[in-house]
């Protein structure tokens, strides 16, 4: 991957995971947070773009937008069975987000399953500029 795509990583959290996901701008580090949510739920190597489907969410500001994006991508989860291999932010503002998801149903025989998220939390969630573009850092309850 490009690193003026962004990136995410995991940070230790007491009982919980966080993740810090950084980009160029938001679009980008909202994808790559839906990125580090699907490696958590399933070995993302083994997950194929064989579907596409669309999300809008909303949110009070940016980080209730994240918390919104996630939390439906969790939904779409749990159940639907979706899930993600990537993803297209369409068109965002500070309150909303219209997105393309590519990803396929989950097979036991080919996907591994690597933990359970219960939801995605407002824990030190934070969304924002840094000198090189922009960072969020939200917990998710596992």
């Amino acid at each position: 991957m490009d690193q003026h795509e962004g990136g995410f990583e995991f940070f230790a959290v007491t009982a919980d995971t966080g993740i810090r996901a950084w980009g160029p701008d938001l679009p980008a580090v909202f994808r790559q947070a839906a990125r580090a949510l699907w490696s958590l739920l399933v070995d993302s190597t083994s997950v194929e773009p064989r579907k596409t489907v669309g999300v809008s969410v909303e949110g009070g500001d940016r980080d209730t937008l994240l918390v919104a994006w996630l939390n439906e991508l969790l939904y779409l989860y749990e159940t639907q069975g979706l899930i993600g291999a990537d993803c297209a932010i369409r068109s965002m503002t500070d309150m909303s987000l219209s997105a393309e998801v590519w990803g396929e149903a989950v097979d036991r025989a080919r996907h591994t399953i690597v933990s359970h998220v219960k939801a995605v939390t407002y824990h030190q969630l934070h969304v924002g500029r840094t000198a090189s573009g922009w960072e969020a850092r939200v917990v998710v309850d596992v």
